[in-house]
């Protein structure tokens, strides 16, 4: 990124944006009965990677441990699950991000 002043003179500015993981949108959503998404992990650590329903409570737990750098295919088959909204949480090295899932059968 290049920043100038109102002089002309070119600013450095310092970027502190995390990028250690990046979650892709899930494929397809709305599903039925499966969708599948990439997790990518620049650094290894720690990553809880969980669904809740819309009561907030798990109904499914992804990923639960410790993964090397890499790039994961994530499937999440809800053949038992009623149709409905679904939030997507992975966590890890303080990093969260969510996703909403739509079953529809």
């Amino acid at each position: 990124m290049i920043v100038a002043s109102s002089s002309g003179e070119e600013v450095k500015v310092k970027r502190n944006i995390p990028n250690s993981l990046s979650l892709s949108d899930a494929y397809p959503n709305p599903f039925n009965p499966s969708t599948t998404l990439s997790l990518a992990m620049r650094d290894g650590g720690e990553v809880l990677m969980e669904v809740f329903n819309i009561k907030g409570q798990v109904v499914s737990t992804l990923v639960d441990g410790y993964l090397n750098a890499g790039d994961y295919p994530i499937n999440w088959d809800a053949h038992n699950m009623t149709s409905g909204m679904y939030l997507l949480k992975v966590e890890s090295a303080g990093l969260i991000q969510t996703q909403k899932l739509m079953l529809v059968k």
